[in-house]
C-alpha cells in the first residue's frame, strides 16, 4: 500500500529539469506518511516515516520541521517547492534558478479540486549548519488543505493539529487578509492539538513558531509587502482591547498562549498567468516580478541558518529518531476516541440550541410534577400518578417540539429522544418519592417480621408439644434474631446510621412478603371466600 501511494506521487513529477541555480536534479520525492481513510479515520505509514527519518546520516541529529497548512487550493505545495529550491541550492544567492525551469517537488497543479491528501514529507532530509556550528536536519512537510468538499471538521482539525504538534515552524497559509474566521479556525485547530498534549502537564506554550503567510495581499498602501508590513498587520489583528466582545478577546488570548513566536509575511499576487493558465508549470518568467522579489525575502526568513528553529518538546530538542516516536504517540491519540469530536459552527450552535430546549422542557415537567407529588404533597394513588405523568409529559414534549430550534427536525429527533429518556428517569424518582409517603409501605417491614415471629412462635409450641425440642429451640433462636433485627431496624430508621443494614432488612422483608406471606394471604382469603360462598349456597 505504501509503495503504491509513493508511486502515485512520483508519477506526478518530471524530475528531468533542474530545480536550482546549480542545475541539480531532485534527490528526493514526496512520501505520504499520514493517510486519511475512506471512513475519515487516520493511519500512519510507519515504514515510510522511518525510511525518511531513520537514515543513518541524520537519525541522531536535531531536527527542524517546516510545515505549511491552511485551506485547500491556496498554493501550499507550490510554495514548498520554492523551499526545496532554496535548500537544494545550499545558500546560493541565485537559488531561484533560471526563468525557464518548471517548478518541481511536491505535487501541485492549478484548478479548483484538491491535490494533496493526508500529510506528506519530502524524502530527502537536508542538513544545515547553524551559526553555532551545530549541524541539524531540515524536514519539509506538506499537509492536506482544509475545508474541501470531502473533509469533515474533524479531518481538518486533526491534520492541522498534528502538523502543528510535530513542526517547529508552522506556516499558516491564508488568502487576501487575516479575517476573524481565520482566527476562529486557528483557535479550534490549536485547541484540538493542545487537548492531545494535555497529559504533558507543562505550563510552557505547547507549540513553537507560527508564521501567518497572507497571499494575494492587495493593500500595500496600508501595510507594505513583506515581513515588516505583515507584523504590523498581525499586531493590529491580534490587538486586545476593552471595547472588544469577550469572545474576540478570548480568541486572541488563546492564540498568543499557544505559540512561542508569531509572525506574518504579506505576499503579492503572482499574476494572472499563474491564476488562469491551465498549463502553468511554475516557470519564473510567467510569475510577476514583485512576487519573485518578495519570495527572495520570505524563503530565507524561514530557512536560512540564522532563522531555523530546532524542534523542541517539553523544552528538550528532538532528534529525527525521537520524532518518529512522537509521531506514533500522537497518531495513537487521534486514532482513539479520547478526544471530543470537533464540530462546525452551525452544528455546535444547533446542538447547544437543542440542549437548551431539552433543559427548558424538562424543567417544565419537574415543576408541574412537583405541584402534583412534590415533597410537601400527600401520597397519591399509583394510577392517578401515572395519569398526571402522562399529561405533563405530553405538555413538556409539546413545548420542546414548538420551540424554534436550529438543525432541522431530523437533527432535533435525537434530542427529543433524550428528553423522553430524562423524563422517564425523573418519573421513576417521583414514583419512589410518592411510594415513600405511603404509611403502609413503611409498616410492611415490621409487619412482615412480626408475622414471621408469630408463625415461628406457634411452630415452636407445636414442635415442643411433639417433643421435638431441637427444632423448637431453632424456632426460638430465629425469633430472637428477628427481634434483634427489628430493634436495630428501628434504630436505623430513627438515627439514619447504618442505612445499608436497614436496606438489607427491608429487602429481606420484601422477599418474604412477596414470596411467602402475600401468596399465602391471597390463597387463604380466596379459600375463605370460596368456603363462605359454598356455605351460603347450601343454606339457601
Amino acid at each position: 500500500m505504501a509503495d503504491t501511494e509513493h508511486r502515485k506521487y512520483r508519477d506526478v513529477l518530471n524530475t528531468s529539469a533542474p530545480v536550482s541555480a546549480t542545475g541539480d536534479r531532485l534527490a528526493g520525492e514526496p512520501v505520504q506518511v499520514v493517510k486519511v481513510n475512506d471512513d475519515h479515520s487516520f493511519s500512519l505509514d510507519t515504514k515510510a516515516l522511518e525510511d525518511v527519518l531513520l537514515q543513518d546520516s541524520i537519525k541522531d541529529r536535531q531536527v527542524v520541521v517546516v510545515s505549511v497548512a491552511g485551506a485547500f487550493r491556496k498554493g501550499k505545495s507550490f510554495l514548498l517547492d520554492f523551499f526545496l529550491r532554496y535548500l537544494n541550492a545550499e545558500d546560493s544567492s541565485d537559488w531561484l534558478g533560471d526563468n525557464d525551469s518548471p517548478l518541481e517537488g511536491f505535487p501541485w497543479r492549478g484548478g479548483a479540486e484538491r491535490d494533496t491528501t493526508g500529510i506528506l514529507l519530502w524524502s530527502e532530509v537536508f542538513v544545515s549548519t547553524l551559526p553555532s556550528g551545530k549541524e541539524v536536519a531540515v524536514l519539509l512537510m506538506d499537509t492536506q488543505g482544509a475545508f474541501d468538499q470531502q473533509s469533515t471538521v474533524k479531518d481538518c482539525a486533526t491534520v492541522f493539529a498534528l502538523s502543528t504538534m510535530v513542526s517547529s515552524i508552522q506556516v499558516y497559509n491564508l488568502t487576501s487578509n487575516i479575517q476573524e474566521d481565520d482566527l476562529q479556525h486557528l483557535q479550534l485547530f490549536t485547541e484540538y492539538g493542545r487537548l492531545a498534549l494535555a497529559e504533558s502537564e507543562t505550563k510552557a506554550k505547547p507549540f513553537q513558531n507560527l508564521e501567518f503567510l497572507v497571499r494575494d495581499w492587495s493593500y500595500p498602501y496600508d501595510y507594505a509587502f513583506g515581513q515588516e508590513g505583515g507584523n504590523s498587520l498581525l499586531e493590529r489583528r491580534l490587538l486586545i482591547s476593552d471595547k472588544q466582545h469577550i469572545e474576540l478577546q478570548s480568541i486572541r488570548r488563546h492564540i498568543k498562549s499557544c505559540f512561542h513566536k508569531i509572525g506574518c509575511f504579506l505576499m503579492p499576487h503572482p499574476g494572472l498567468k499563474v491564476a488562469t493558465n491551465p498549463h502553468f508549470d511554475g516557470r519564473l518568467h510567467d510569475i510577476e516580478g514583485e512576487f519573485i522579489n518578495q519570495l527572495r525575502s520570505l524563503v530565507p526568513s524561514i530557512l536560512s541558518p540564522d532563522n531555523l528553529v530546532v524542534k523542541e518538546i517539553n523544552g528538550s530538542e528532538v532528534t529525527c529518531r525521537e520524532l518518529v516516536e512522537y509521531f506514533k504517540a500522537y497518531m495513537k491519540i487521534y486514532e482513539g476516541d479520547e478526544l471530543p469530536e470537533p464540530k462546525s459552527m452551525l452544528q455546535a450552535t444547533a446542538e447547544a440550541n437543542n440542549l437548551a430546549a431539552v433543559a427548558n422542557a424538562k424543567a417544565l415537567y419537574i415543576k408541574e410534577m412537583e405541584k402534583v407529588c412534590g415533597g410537601d404533597k400527600p401520597y397519591l394513588r399509583s394510577d392517578q400518578l401515572q395519569q398526571e405523568h402522562a399529561e405533563i409529559k405530553a405538555k413538556s414534549l409539546t413545548q420542546f417540539t414548538t420551540t424554534k430550534k436550529m438543525g432541522g427536525s431530523e437533527f432535533s429527533q435525537q434530542y427529543q429522544e433524550k428528553l423522553d429518556a430524562e423524563i422517564t428517569e425523573a418519573f421513576e424518582n417521583f414514583n419512589k418519592q410518592n411510594d415513600s409517603k405511603n404509611i403502609f409501605a413503611h409498616a410492611r417491614t415490621p409487619a412482615t417480621l412480626f408475622a414471621v415471629m408469630v408463625v415461628l412462635y406457634v411452630l415452636s409450641g407445636i414442635l415442643a408439644f411433639l417433643y421435638l425440642e431441637s427444632l423448637a429451640n431453632l424456632c426460638t433462636l430465629a425469633i430472637y434474631i428477628i427481634i434483634a433485627m427489628l430493634t436495630f431496624w428501628a434504630y436505623v430508621r430513627y438515627s439514619g446510621d447504618y442505612r445499608e443494614f436497614g436496606v438489607y432488612v427491608d429487602q429481606l422483608a420484601e422477599t418474604v412478603w412477596e414470596g411467602v406471606l402475600h401468596p399465602l394471604y391471597c390463597k387463604v382469603m380466596q379459600q375463605g371466600m370460596h368456603t363462605a360462598l359454598s356455605s351460603k349456597v347450601k343454606t339457601n
